[in-house]
């Protein structure tokens, strides 16, 4: 699953836009609530998050076939 933003906690600043790897949230502009466009990019790797300067704003949902295989 993709990164879900918490639009209520979302300052737009568009960081984890700039730090996605995988480009997941192309087309995102500033000052606008980031867009996933392509959720099937997503590394999960949270980077997203890392950047993210609030807490909870950006919610990474990891498939259960990838916990799976972690465990």
């Amino acid at each position: 699953m993709p990164p879900v933003i918490n639009a209520e906690k979302c300052k737009k600043c568009g960081v984890c836009a700039e730090i996605c790897p995988g480009d997941v949230f192309y087309g995102t502009k500033k000052k606008e609530i980031p867009v996933v466009a392509f959720p099937e990019e997503c590394w999960h790797e949270a980077s997203c998050i890392d950047a993210c300067p609030v807490d909870g704003a950006i919610e990474l949902r990891i498939p259960l076939p990838m916990m799976l295989s972690y465990k």
